[in-house]
């Protein structure tokens, strides 16, 4: 696991200082503020720009102790070691133009840029593609190769490099910007995609982005549609990724979406997978974090739903803006599916891509994206 030294520094303070509150920042670089942690809490370093105060009494004399961060919700029983790490590669599903033109409408990644990721250990790429372009005219027509070639092209390189290639339908539950009501349609258009990659034990297949606005036992029957689609066409041995209502946001899936619990998979490798962002509305539209515990406080009636229903979950999309308050709330959901690791397996940047513009503040796009520049070292010090 390459990791910083988890390694808890406890700094002498005097009595007239301030405490630092539970998943506050405590230290690093530049960092002015109060060292001390409330009562139950001790200072951890997690890198040399971040040190945060995590569940744990503090040692009654200086000294210095490893430590393993743990989240105050629902008893984390995992390894602290996520399963997967890594970064979105947003562009295929670019525009509204069908099928457009690629370089003009929509951009395939970068195989060189994703390269240099799996180099520095990220080990899972969601690849989102648009099911107009995929199956043009209809979501039951046959594959459109002169999209679906060159889309295969960077899942193929993604696993030949050892890593997982998410295959990411991101139609929000719609098709030509209508829900999609056809479950039939639904499963042959996964039955036909997934006979593609079969074969391909790294693949994963996730079914569906962000359904939102649509009724609950419609999301549940589009799901399992795209389950027994994958599997009847023999898929049998790759992950699927179940999303839910409510733009499959982790902070109200325990309400949201309880009743995808019941869905099945013959092959008992289901994963539900949530988003999270940490701005005003969750939407990800804001480079700002309401505050620096604000990833913990909204995943962790997930973290308990997955727990108490015996499920694995998987956080498909995160960011937050290049400011010390979202490193800090960052640092701290990191930290917090880490230690609840037994039912979270693993969280990927939302975005890298090729054509993202210079100033855009979540670009995870290697070497000149903003957010590479500023979240890389932290991020890929939780990769397995």
């Amino acid at each position: 696991m390459k990791t910083f030294a988890f390694s808890a520094l406890l700094l002498v303070a005097v009595e007239a200082q301030s405490t630092v509150s539970a998943w506050g920042q405590c230290g690093g670089e530049s960092y002015s503020g109060s060292t001390q942690c409330v009562a139950g809490y001790t200072c951890i370093y997690e890198n040399p720009w971040y040190s945060q105060c995590q569940p744990g009494s503090s040692p009654t004399s200086a000294t210095s102790t490893v430590s393993t961060p743990t989240s105050s919700s629902s008893a984390p029983s995992g390894t602290g070691k996520l399963e997967w790490v890594g970064v979105n590669e947003s562009g295929a599903e670019w525009g509204t133009a069908y099928p457009g033109t690629e370089g003009v409408d929509y951009f395939f990644p970068s195989t060189t840029t994703i390269g240099t990721l799996v180099n520095e250990g990220y080990n899972i790429f969601r690849v989102p593609f648009a099911m107009e372009r995929m199956a043009v005219g209809s979501i039951t027509a046959s594959l459109n190769s002169a999209y679906l070639t060159p889309y295969s092209n960077v899942i193929n390189f993604i696993t030949s490099k050892g890593a997982y290639a998410i295959v990411d339908a991101h139609n929000y539950g719609r098709y030509n910007g209508q829900i999609i009501t056809d479950t039939a349609g639904f499963q042959t258009f996964w039955n036909n995609l997934a006979k593609v990659y079969s074969s391909n034990s790294k693949v994963i297949f996730d079914i569906n982005n962000e359904f939102n606005t649509m009724d609950e036992s419609l999301v549940f029957e589009l799901n399992q549609s795209g389950i027994d689609g994958i599997r009847a066409a023999g898929a049998t041995s790759q992950y699927i990724f179940a999303e839910g209502n409510s733009w499959t946001g982790a902070s109200t899936w325990n309400v949201t979406n309880d009743s995808l619990k019941t869905l099945s998979d013959s092959s008992n490798k289901l994963v539900y997978e949530m988003h999270q962002y940490l701005d005003s509305d969750s939407s990800g539209t804001g480079s700002d974090c309401v505050s620096n515990t604000v990833g913990v406080d909204r995943v962790e009636g997930a973290t308990a739903w997955l727990r108490a229903n015996g499920k694995k979950g998987m956080l498909g999309e995160f960011a937050g803006g290049n400011n010390n308050v979202c490193l800090a709330a960052v640092t701290g959901l990191l930290n917090h599916l880490q230690a609840n690791s037994d039912v979270w397996l693993g969280a990927s940047w939302w975005a890298a891509g090729p054509d993202w513009p210079a100033g855009t503040w979540a670009s995870f796009e290697p070497p000149s994206g903003i957010s590479y520049q500023y979240y890389d070292t932290l991020l890929k010090s939780y990769a397995p």
